[in-house]
């Protein structure tokens, strides 16, 4: 087990850590003797780690399907150890046409998303903020400044996260709360293995929602560039910044599609102008 230095360890609260980018930022912290409660679904996902660094791992299960509930975790991490760190990590991707999906779906979709972190983002704000600050990690995606289509639900709970995120970071700036938005892109992870994918029906097949699924059923994990432990280490560094950024895009893929987005979003605005001025009362 690793020599601790509870001095200057800081607490992180990290969900979906079983894998991917969740695991990989809870074994950077870790080796930085931060202390880390990782949620997962299964906590014997995580029974390698807690071998490795012993007290310094809590791992706790959580399922982030609706109904959504995080009272009972969040009260046993706070009683333990007051958390330093939010990451809001855990998520998946419904893939398919809008109408081929089910209310249910819909709803699971969006309360992974954007409920879940909302309310767990809720839960430790009183605390960070009697405490004279914190962090909030929100691990959106490319997708919360872009759209492609077949994903709109994905969407739908990604811009939703970016949109809250945002103004709850100017609601609690004096209290030293800093939020950060994590926005990878193609990301060397188990991400497309749990994609879950609509029943597709005959009139989207040869639709541009039609040639997205095919595009995200042959895409092979060894072919996307993002390093989820080097995604670790930038965030991590953030972390560590007194004035964190807002918005963090990890991967050059991620970048450019962004910038690309925006400057074409500022350009359809610019053509708006005069029909926006139109409508004020004449003078």
């Amino acid at each position: 087990m690793p020599e601790l230095h509870t001095a200057e360890a800081r607490h992180w609260f990290i969900t979906g850590a079983s894998g991917g980018l969740g695991r990989a930022i809870a074994e950077y912290a870790l080796q930085q003797h931060d202390f880390v409660t990782a949620t997962v679904r299964r906590t014997s996902a995580l029974d390698d780690l807690k071998q490795q660094h012993g007290e310094l791992l809590t791992v706790e299960e959580l399922d982030l399907s609706p109904p959504v509930s995080v009272d009972d975790v969040v009260t046993r991490t706070q009683a333990a150890r007051p958390v330093d760190i939010v990451v809001n990590n855990a998520g998946y991707a419904l893939v398919g046409a809008f109408e081929e999906m089910s209310v249910d779906q819909i709803r699971d979709q969006v309360e992974v998303l954007l409920v879940a972190p909302m309310l767990i983002t809720r839960a430790f704000l009183g605390s960070m903020r009697e405490r004279g600050g914190g962090r909030i990690i929100q691990i959106a995606s490319l997708g919360g400044q872009t759209t492609v289509p077949s994903y709109s639900c994905y969407h739908a709970g990604k811009w939703g996260l970016e949109g809250f995120s945002e103004s709850v970071a100017k609601e609690v700036a004096d209290f030293d709360i800093r939020f950060t938005i994590v926005e990878p892109g193609g990301t060397r992870t188990d991400f497309l293995s749990g994609m879950r994918f609509t029943e597709e029906t005959q009139p989207y097949r040869d639709t541009a929602v039609g040639a997205a699924r095919r595009a995200q059923q042959s895409l092979d994990p060894a072919d996307l560039t993002g390093d989820p432990a080097r995604i670790a280490a930038l965030i991590y560094d953030s972390t560590r910044r007194p004035d964190p950024p807002l918005r963090l895009p990890a991967g050059l893929d991620s970048y450019e599609a962004i910038r690309t987005e925006l400057t074409e979003r500022l350009a359809a605005m610019e053509s708006q102008r005069d029909a926006a001025a139109s409508v004020a009362f004449p003078d």
